[in-house]
């Protein structure tokens, strides 16, 4: 039986006093027409890297950062708020040791477009080289891409990558001027994670992977084990995928109590003062159930699929990123399940996760209904494209504005409590087209694209919009919406699907999601209300509640996420009593 649950609240969309706000806003800033007016040349960087650091011409995207404090390096100031630091890009193909890199006026930058903006003063300034590699895949595509290097695709601490000491500067637009910084600095490998009692760490070549890109690709997993694992070899286990971003280690578990001597500190998201502390205390928590008496025996996995343009591959197959989809669960799963004494069938699967993890929850569960007996998908990134955060891609032609015949309205594409906004849709996109070209930014805009769009005649994901202007592609859209729309594609396909997925899904959102997230859960939940036959599940909302809210309407958003692992561990086991097949295993893992 359908079940929509409410704590009890209304489905209000973008509050309208956003974009207003943010007109208003904009309003206010320093008229840059005239800035430039009274400028001259303005400055230039010139850059250069020694030939100790590579003796071979290295490609890559050359980032040049200006900061206006000291505290933390510039690299680490590029933020998604108007603290963001100041930067620019650049690509550099066969750049050898010891020649020049120059940023000019011309260079497009963010959040300033030009050097001739910046104003007169002192700057903390710094360049580092996103290092790129040569990718011969079997399309027959060559392509230039940052590899991952365990760091889950975070530029500013990515293995190998070069970056110049931060140093002060004096800078006057006016007078121009010239400053020369040298990338004498590489960011060190990352140790990797290490095996506990609890948690186990495997990679696999995928094969599958590995013909597609021409290389040898591997993709991992951190396993938590069960209690009794050692000593209860006759034991198979039910497995659950816990999707999200890149996981070096399994987070959220912790086997000694919380640091008595640990500084607390103050989060900024939630007001919460010593917030480490609790998610200390929350860790050891969970570990305390974990190994209890009470607690059913499971194996929980987290994946590691990060790959050459993002932090995790959305677990789907991709024209960009290639058969992830396949890979994890025809090759990764499998083999999980082999070392790990896993049951190995339909019934005895589950998967959750929340915000980039939600969506790929219910994707996997959509696309291979057979594979997995329940999804829970919290705070999903867009699961209907007519809400693709605030953007219908179908009908608006322009995704940074809301254009009538005399205005033109931005676009909110961040907010934080009472709809205050962060950041546009515009301003988010301009950060990632300075970050990288050709959906290379490893940013969340251009992940989405690279995952959900056919390939370019160049060989790279075809733009959703121009990054500049925001103009939609229409074709673009169209293959968008009937490979990866979730809701069209369960509508679409419901006379098949349906019956697979009776029961099965379960989705859960804040009504003020900090991304807009809520507005395609509005419009999945209208048609799974219809749906026929009757979908069976369940989907929630939470009252004013932010990102990451999960579906529990007695904890507030900074302790509730904390709870991921325990939070549907009870539906799981109802689901798993009152499907699985006659003769399943329902005995050997609840000792």
């Amino acid at each position: 039986m359908h079940s929509t649950t409410r704590y009890p609240v209304t489905r209000p969309k973008v509050s309208p006093l956003a974009p207003c706000f943010l007109a208003y806003v904009l309003l206010l800033h320093p008229n840059l027409a005239a800035m430039r007016q009274e400028a001259g040349a303005g400055p230039t960087f010139s850059i250069t890297f020694p030939a100790q650091r590579s003796a071979s011409a290295l490609d890559g995207r050359l980032l040049l950062i200006l900061a206006a404090r000291d505290g933390s390096e510039p690299r680490d100031q590029v933020v998604n708020d108007a603290r963001c630091a100041q930067i620019f890009g650049l690509d550099v193909d066969g750049w050898a040791a010891g020649s020049e890199r120059e940023f000019d006026g011309a260079v497009f930058g963010f959040p300033l477009p030009s050097l001739r903006d910046i104003p007169a003063g002192d700057w903390y300034v710094q360049a580092v080289l996103n290092r790129y590699e040569t990718f011969h895949r079997a399309d027959g595509f060559t392509l230039k891409l940052p590899p991952d290097k365990g760091e889950g695709q975070q530029w500013s601490r990515k293995p190998g990558n070069l970056y110049s000491q931060p140093q002060r500067v004096h800078i006057d637009p006016r007078s121009g001027g010239r400053v020369a910084l040298v990338l004498d600095q590489e960011i060190p490998p990352i140790e990797p994670a290490k095996d506990s009692p609890w948690v186990k760490h495997i990679k696999m070549k995928s094969e599958r992977l590995s013909k597609f890109w021409g290389r040898p690709v591997e993709i991992g997993a951190c396993v938590l084990v069960p209690a009794g694992f050692e000593q209860h070899p006759e034991a198979r286990y039910p497995l659950v995928v816990f999707h999200g971003h890149f996981p070096a280690t399994f987070n959220g578990i912790r086997e000694t109590p919380p640091d008595p001597d640990l500084e607390p500190d103050f989060n900024e998201r939630f007001q919460l003062a010593g917030y480490n502390r609790i998610q200390q205390e929350y860790a050891y928590d969970f570990f305390k159930a974990w190994t209890g008496p009470s607690m059913p025996r499971l194996l929980i996995v987290e994946i590691q699929h990060a790959n050459p343009f993002y932090d995790d591959s959305y677990a789907v197959n991709s024209e960009n990123l290639g058969p992830y989809g396949d890979a994890i669960q025809y090759e990764l799963i499998p083999e999980i399940e082999r070392r790990f004494r896993g049951i190995g069938s339909g019934w005895a699967r589950f998967t959750y996760g929340g915000s980039t993890g939600g969506w790929e929850a219910l994707a996997v569960q959509t696309f291979y209904p057979d594979e997995y007996n329940g999804c829970f998908a919290a705070c999903p990134d867009p699961i209907d494209f007519r809400a693709y955060t605030v953007v219908d891609i179908y009908s608006q032609r322009n995704a940074y504005y809301d254009e009538g015949p005399f205005a033109r309205v931005p676009r909110p594409g961040m907010r934080k409590g009472l709809d205050q906004v962060t950041m546009t849709v515009e301003q988010l996109n301009h950060l990632e087209l300075v970050l990288g070209t050709k959906s290379r930014s490893g940013q969340q805009w251009d992940i989405w694209e690279a995952v959900f769009s056919p390939c370019g005649a160049d060989g790279y994901p075809q733009r959703i919009w121009d990054k500049r202007t925001g103009v939609i592609d229409p074709k673009v859209a169209t293959y968008w919406r009937d490979h990866y729309d979730l809701r069209y594609i369960l509508q679409r396909d419901w006379a098949t699907l349906g019956p697979k997925l009776a029961g099965k899904i379960h989705i859960y959102c804040g009504t003020m999601d900090n991304y807009f997230l809520n507005d395609a859960v509005y419009l999945m939940d209208d048609f799974l209300e219809s749906a026929k036959p009757p979908f069976g599940g369940e989907v929630a909302y939470g009252e004013r509640a932010e990102h990451c809210w999960n579906g529990d309407p007695t904890r507030p958003n900074a302790t509730s996420r904390l709870r991921y692992n325990l939070m549907y561990v009870d539906k799981i086991l109802k689901r798993i009593e009152s499907t699985a097949p006659a003769g399943a295993d329902l005995e050997s893992w609840r000792y």
